[in-house]
């Protein structure tokens, strides 16, 4: 198998993360913060050094609170849920958002009456209007903003650091979605950020089943999941303070370990590059294709993957078809992130085709692929 998307969950992983995978469901597989024996306290602190490891990735400070969970989508869902909003409260997000931001907020619009709008775009490049975004958190106030770092549907790189900002000037809270940048594109300690939520198994290269977030700040969020935590076990109350307040159940200690080698591995500087100079390979090597139409942000704002259409089929047959025939995988449809569809207008072929890129491809692989489509096409 061709394997072309990585945007969903990268594939492979290095075998340094497969043999910390293994060996953690043979020896470590014990639940952490529940026991006085060795191997209890093993597995607490294989889940200390992760969130160490991942505080200095985020340029976080040292007591800044790592909350581990099964996924990013539970991580947005304690954040989002977890703030304390009240009717009428407004809360910006771009039209890049994923769904486990987008369902959310629809949830709090449904369940509390806040009010969702979404940021403004130019017409001409899909980029943030960073100019009508300032006018219009002076006009209606943000009591929160939410921005995905990169476009899970196109790769475009949002501007944080300048939403962020704007967002400050109103004592907004900040939440970044880094599903498809952490461990490739730097997070600067000058972004504003509040809350940052990441996926162990995208750019992290670690395994499926944790993610989580970082409370930059330590804000009090209201519980969203609650049970067992080891501790104060008579108390029908979760705790009031500590990671704990948001880590019911036991841990994934097994996931947490082969994340926190894929941490140990992680070279922003080399993947980013590795990266790019696959990207530009693809991009000009599709535009020779005929009948190909690329949603392409501008070059210098652009990472991960390619979205396009080819004219005269629906995606999902594009991709049945590299799968069936080429044994090339990639993902067709609308990526579970319904809003920014309606500016790329792609409804009449059913979403998009996206070819996610990771540091273990190979221009091989896009060669392979770009035959089987002048193939389609011709």
């Amino acid at each position: 198998m061709i394997y072309l998307d990585n945007a969903a969950t990268t594939y492979p992983k290095s075998e340094n993360v497969y043999r910390a995978l293994d060996e953690a469901n043979r020896e470590n597989a014990f639940n952490s913060g529940r026991g006085s024996y060795k191997a209890a306290r093993e597995a607490t602190a294989i889940i200390d050094d992760a969130k160490n490891k991942l505080r200095k990735l985020a340029n976080a400070s040292d007591n800044s609170d790592v909350i581990l969970t099964p996924s990013i989508t539970v991580a947005m869902n304690q954040i989002l849920q977890g703030l304390d909003f009240h009717r009428g409260d407004i809360v910006y997000m771009s039209p890049y958002e994923h769904n486990a931001v987008a369902r959310v907020l629809h949830l709090l619009e449904k369940r509390i009456g806040i009010i969702v709008k979404e940021l403004p775009l130019l017409p001409d490049t899909l980029e943030i209007d960073l100019e009508t975004t300032k006018y219009l958190f002076a006009k209606d106030k943000p009591i929160c903003v939410c921005c995905t770092h990169v476009s899970n549907v196109t790769g475009y790189i949002l501007p944080i650091k300048e939403i962020f900002e704007s967002a400050k000037r109103y004592n907004s809270y900040t939440v970044l979605d880094t599903a498809q940048s952490f461990g490739l594109i730097e997070i600067e300690k000058d972004w504003k950020i509040d809350f940052l939520a990441f996926a162990g198994h995208k750019t992290l290269y670690g395994p499926l089943g944790v993610g989580g977030f970082i409370n930059y700040h330590n804000h009090m969020l209201q519980e969203v999941i609650v049970g067992g935590t080891g501790s104060d076990s008579l108390n029908l109350d979760m705790p009031i303070i500590g990671t704990s307040r948001y880590e019911a159940s036991s841990a994934n200690v097994v996931a947490v370990k082969g994340l926190s080698v894929a941490l140990e591995e992680a070279l922003l500087k080399e993947s980013y590059e590795t990266e790019k100079e696959l990207l530009k390979y693809l991009v000009d090597k599709l535009q020779e294709i005929d009948n190909i139409r690329m949603f392409l942000p501008p070059e210098d704002k652009h990472i991960g993957m390619v979205s396009f259409v080819v004219e005269g089929y629906k995606s999902e047959d594009v991709g049945m078809i590299l799968d069936e025939d080429y044994d090339i995988a990639v993902r067709t449809g609308y990526h579970c992130a319904p809003n920014i569809h309606k500016w790329l207008k792609d409804e009449e072929y059913l979403g998009t085709v996206r070819v996610g890129l990771s540091k273990f491809n190979s221009r091989k692989d896009i060669d392979l692929l770009c035959d089987a489509l002048e193939m389609l096409c011709s």
